[in-house]
């Protein structure tokens, strides 16, 4: 059985747990003074950065584009009032299958967020089979989320301070072959909590997974509040949406980003 067959029959038997109900009862351990306490005098470990390596993977602040630009603070715009409205934040960002952009996606608008003054972001790179942030990044790190998780050393020693001030990364450089059963174990859920309970006013992006690819989105859905997914225009395939749509159903898809679209805008202003 295919991972989309083995997923959809999850979904139909009933096996995802309630979302909201997973999340709350988790939140519901952090203090809202202690956190406030943290969201002030909290500091986080320094990590190096390669600033050509991201003008060459088109990384922002050093992309002179001003289309995608204004694209990225639209997303931004949009997603923000979605996570508002709904008093969400977390969102995991993926694609259909890969090479569709879905971490640079992840990364560009996290970016873009940590640029509003109103706005702190943490970035994680959940990818557990093919992690890519730091490498887009030539983010220079000792320890990362693959040590947490096996058991190596302590949260607050994978959390980084990036370039800019309200942005916090958690990378990664460690492949797990049974990467759903991670997500699902308990190191990962008490990440979350400290996630929840260092940064209680961040927006968290997790880069995830193609969701066609393996069951990790499937899995670590209910842990967050909504879903982005990424499709890229002339490699998606029509199908390959169809699939992903199925699998979302039960999923707050909070909305699809169209990436290497031919179409341009080059006006100046508008």
């Amino acid at each position: 059985m295919s991972v989309i067959e083995t997923a959809l029959a999850k979904l139909k038997k009933g096996e995802s747990p309630n979302k909201a109900d997973i999340r709350n009862q988790r939140r519901a351990n952090v203090s809202d003074i202690a956190a406030a306490d943290n969201q002030t005098t909290r500091r986080f470990l320094p990590a190096t950065f390669d600033s050509v390596l991201m003008e060459r993977n088109c990384v922002l602040p050093q992309v002179a584009d001003q289309a995608a630009l204004r694209a990225y603070k639209i997303l931004r715009t949009r997603l923000l009032q979605r996570l508002s409205a709904n008093k969400w934040q977390s969102v995991a960002v993926t694609g259909t299958e890969s090479g569709q952009g879905k971490t640079l996606t992840a990364i560009n608008l996290a970016i873009t967020l940590a640029q509003d003054p109103n706005t702190r972001v943490c970035l994680v790179d959940l990818d557990l089979q093919r992690p890519q942030l730091a490498g887009h990044m030539g983010m220079g790190f000792e320890l990362g989320l693959g040590d947490y998780l096996l058991g190596a050393c302590q949260a607050e020693q994978i959390m980084y301070q990036s370039n800019y001030p309200h942005l916090v990364i958690i990378p990664n450089s460690k492949r797990f072959e049974h990467s759903s059963e991670v997500l699902a174990g308990a190191r990962m859920l008490d990440l979350m909590r400290i996630i929840e309970a260092e940064m209680p006013r961040h927006v968290v992006i997790f880069d995830m997974p193609p969701l066609l690819l393996a069951d990790d989105v499937l899995t670590f859905a209910p842990q967050v509040d909504g879903v982005l997914l990424v499709v890229a225009e002339g490699l998606t395939r029509r199908a390959t949406v169809e699939k992903a749509k199925e699998l979302l159903t039960d999923m707050n898809l909070l909305g699809v980003v169209l990436n290497q679209s031919s179409e341009r805008d080059t006006s100046v202003y508008y």
